[in-house]
């Protein structure tokens, strides 16, 4: 049978979720094809959201009009916001969540979007015609014709699972592997190559004397992923634990490294390098006597916890063993052992910035299939490849993300640009403009753009609006109200600061070290009325946007400076204006680096490793710049 749609998205993890549900929103006749549909936005690994740089890319899904920062709000077990000790540019928000609900908040999302199918099956090929992909293949021998495809395989493609020596064929524990997609895409001129990642073991938390644990709460102030006005914290909050390894463990581990599938050479994939195993901890860092442990919970009613920190594809009893070395884990039970999977990706130098390949048209990858880890990451590409696969089937321009516009910009660009040698993972040191792209702002940076292709809806839109003002109102009493000498003094002396002589703008007092906006309100009754008049739920996200843009606008000027000057070479095009192979002028590794990635601008072409400035110069030298 054949079945006709505009988009179809082939996975339902992180990416094709985003991907289905955004170019559904966006008026695509939408297919999401799915192996289990119990399984949508499954969270293989760690239940949680954000981190360090992650939560930065949630944040940014939310303000496009994604549903991460949604669902995640809804399915929350903890809240914490990472960094707090340094600048708002590396403030990152994390949030452990319940497992079940988290599927069930992405299907209810999933299934009450407009224009969005979900089909149950494998796919097993593509259709293509003439270089363009025109449907796929599914293993119920159903052809699914559509305009374009976005293909989120996750760790599925040809998927095997490492415990010892044992060897499963699958994607995620329990679950069958893809077969036939990569051989396809090798045939089409694809360049394709195996990662690796692991997931610890799983523990019932009753068999845990937490007397020998230390418990990690969670935040309870205003901080939350979504900008939308969505109820906060609406499950119970649970704490984490933290605990760590010894020496005695470390010993049993050392002692079965021959029994590990990545020290006996049974896996020849790279894994990722911030996320190592235990043992790969172990000899990596060998003076050290032990590593950090965390226990956190899986489901608000659920017993299932998660040990972050003890990643491992060692035989179950070698697992096993060295757990019970832990003194809170001496009568441990574990629901599962932890394990390592190997899977097929593809090298992400083939895509566009739009994700679209450069040998398939209308083909686009997203998420793990492009060598990337972390289900921000995937979804991040996953929302991107969504918006370009509407756009594809509608035959108008694509849409991208510049470095200093969006994290997801940062990572695409690194992804198309630069390739990857191991499983991509985000950080904020991958970005330079890093105060532009903070949490706070993103809905800022991005709505307007989202709302310009159509996906930012009305609700959206006018909460932006409302947000935009409130913060301008605010910011005008600062800087047109003055505090006296004798309002303020008294508390500037309190924290060490120095006393005032004469009235002085409430902006310049803004910024002392010390002094915040409810410092000055207590104090100075204007200001007190402009904040009591800002909405009540949302009175404390402005009044730390409005702060954080005082006392970091000189920085902020500066990097927005910085950023325009290398706009310049972002409008300079060069795709298709050379032939690198006759430039003898620039290097030998320049010239096969600039055939490989042929990129679309000289600033883009200064960003491939092996590039060099005086390889740029030439490039300019004869364009006549």
């Amino acid at each position: 049978m054949t079945f006709e749609y505009d988009v179809i998205v082939v996975g339902a993890g992180h990416a094709g979720c985003e991907a289905a549900a955004a170019a559904a929103n966006m008026g695509s006749r939408t297919l999401l094809i799915t192996m289990d549909m119990n399984k949508i936005a499954q969270m293989s690994c760690n239940p949680a959201i954000g981190g360090i740089a992650k939560g930065q890319i949630v944040r940014e899904i939310d303000a496009l009009g994604g549903f991460t920062g949604l669902v995640t709000d809804r399915s929350s077990l903890q809240f914490r916001m990472l960094n707090r000790s340094k600048g708002p540019a590396m403030w990152s928000p994390r949030s452990q969540c319940d497992r079940i609900k988290f599927i069930q908040n992405w299907r209810q999302v999933l299934e009450q979007t407009p224009n969005l199918y979900i089909w149950q099956d494998t796919a097993v090929g593509l259709i293509v015609k003439n270089n363009t992909v025109c449907g796929v293949k599914t293993a119920l021998n159903v052809d699914f014709i559509g305009k374009s495809v976005v293909l989120t395989n996750g760790t599925f493609l040809n998927g095997l699972m490492h415990i010892g020596k044992t060897q499963l064929p699958g994607g995620r524990c329990s679950e069958p592997a893809s077969y036939g997609l990569t051989e396809q895409l090798k045939e089409l001129g694809f360049t394709t190559d195996r990662m690796k990642t692991g997931t610890p073991v799983r523990i019932d938390i009753r068999s845990v004397d937490l007397s020998l644990a230390t418990e990690q709460p969670g935040e309870y102030d205003f901080h939350k992923f979504s900008y939308l006005d969505e109820p906060l914290r609406p499950l119970k909050q649970l704490p984490c634990y933290t605990l760590t390894t010894n020496e005695t463990v470390h010993e049993v581990l050392r002692n079965r490294l021959k029994d590990s599938p990545l020290y006996n050479g049974q896996i020849k994939s790279i894994g990722p390098r911030y996320c190592p195993s235990i043992e790969t901890k172990i000899v990596t860092f060998g003076d050290k006597d032990s590593h950090p442990l965390f226990l956190e919970p899986e489901g608000e009613n659920s017993t299932e916890y998660y040990l972050n920190g003890f990643s491992s594809s060692l035989p179950l009893e070698v697992q096993l063993n060295a757990l019970q070395n832990i003194p809170a884990f001496k009568n441990i039970h574990i629901f599962r052992p932890g394990y390592a999977i190997e899977y097929d990706f593809f090298d992400p130098t083939q895509l566009l910035h739009s994700l679209e390949t450069k040998l398939v048209k209308n083909l686009f990858f997203a998420g793990q299939i492009n060598g990337t880890t972390g289900y921000e990451e995937a979804g991040g590409q996953g929302l991107i490849a969504g918006i370009n696969a509407h756009l594809a089937a509608n035959g108008t321009d694509r849409f991208s993300l510049g470095r200093d516009e969006a994290y997801i910009g940062v990572l695409i660009d690194d992804l198309v640009t630069k390739g990857v040698d191991e499983p991509y993972r985000m950080f904020t040191s991958r970005a330079e403009y890093r105060i532009l792209l903070r949490q706070d702002d993103a809905d800022q940076r991005l709505t307007p753009k989202s709302r310009q292709i159509g996906l930012a809806d009305d609700r959206r839109w006018n909460l932006l609006q409302e947000k935009i003002k409130c913060c301008e109102e605010l910011s005008q009493v600062l800087r047109e109200a003055s505090a006296k000498p004798e309002q303020i003094n008294e508390g500037l002396l309190a924290i060490g600061s120095t006393e005032l002589k004469q009235k002085q703008r409430l902006g310049e007092i803004l910024l002392r070290p010390g002094v915040d906006i409810n410092f000055l309100a207590e104090r100075v009754p204007i200001l007190r009325k402009a904040i009591d008049a800002l909405p009540e739920n949302r009175r404390e996200e402005i009044m730390e946007e409005v702060e954080i843009t005082f006392k970091y606008s000189g920085y902020i000027d500066r990097e927005k400076q910085i950023a325009e000057k290398l706009h310049r070479l972002e409008h300079i095009k060069i795709k298709g204006k050379f032939d690198y192979a006759s430039i003898t002028a620039i290097s030998t590794e320049a010239r096969q680096k600039l055939i490989k990635t042929d990129p679309e601008t000289i600033a883009q072409a200064s960003r491939i490793p092996g590039v060099s400035p005086s390889d740029v110069n030439i490039l300019l030298v004869m364009m006549g710049r």
